[in-house]
């Protein structure tokens, strides 16, 4: 039982992360201009969806109780998010956050393949995970280098 709990906590902690990837994008598709950018945060924002449900089912699978909300670091970057963007460049702005979360989570990720102490149960789902982490970071990394830029 103690090993289930250890994989639960691991995946929990990385559910809430992307859970926070999830809502910043959804909130940031509605808010910005750019036609093609709201497309792109709506497709990351599913994808951040189905992350957050396959981690859930593995935390059942091990007998946890999968986390429901977010971390307060993703909501208080929600909100300097939100005034970055009031402030200024709002597809820039959102864009240079949400490149944020996506180094946040690829990080937890990261960690948790590599760490000796996660069981074998999480880490299956994290490596599986792991490409898929890795990709939208990668476009949103690009896609503020490219910003960035054209400024």
């Amino acid at each position: 039982m103690q090993m289930s709990n250890k994989t639960a906590s691991t995946l929990n902690d990385l559910i809430s992360i992307a859970r926070d990837g999830k809502d910043f994008y959804e909130e940031a598709a509605q808010k910005v201009g750019d036609a093609e950018l709201r497309t792109l945060f709506a497709r990351i924002a599913t994808n951040k969806a189905q992350i957050v449900n396959e981690l859930s089912a593995a935390v059942q699978a091990a007998g946890g109780t999968p986390e429901t909300s977010g971390t307060m670091v993703g909501s208080m970057q929600q909100m300097y998010g939100k005034l970055r963007a009031a402030l200024g460049d709002t597809e820039y702005g959102y864009v240079a956050e949400l490149e944020e979360s996506e180094d946040r989570l690829l990080e937890a990720f990261d960690e948790a393949s590599r760490d000796s102490d996660t069981p074998p149960a999480a880490r299956d789902v994290v490596v599986r995970l792991l490409p898929e982490v890795r990709s939208c970071h990668d476009v949103m990394r690009a896609r503020k280098l490219a910003m960035k830029n054209a400024h």
